[in-house]
């Protein structure tokens, strides 16, 4: 299993936008994001590192893996 990058939420937003999904809405410090298709929707925190279990926590709910989310670049 590859190691998770340590990136901020404003990244993260930025790679989640490559695969599709979209900002929905921002309330205080985390922004929704949705993907047309998707049932769920992502609710990333923008914190200036992001812990692991919650980057991982997210891409998984996005239905990708961790190898496909770091190739988002």
């Amino acid at each position: 299993m590859p190691k998770l990058p340590v990136i901020s939420g404003k990244q993260t937003v930025k790679r989640f936008e490559r695969a599709g999904w979209r900002v929905a809405r921002q309330r205080g410090s985390h922004v929704v994001m949705l993907k047309p298709g998707h049932i769920a929707s992502l609710s990333v925190p923008q914190h200036k590192e992001l812990a692991p279990g919650t980057l991982r926590s997210l891409i998984r709910s996005s239905g990708m893996t961790v190898e496909e989310f770091i190739r988002l670049r």
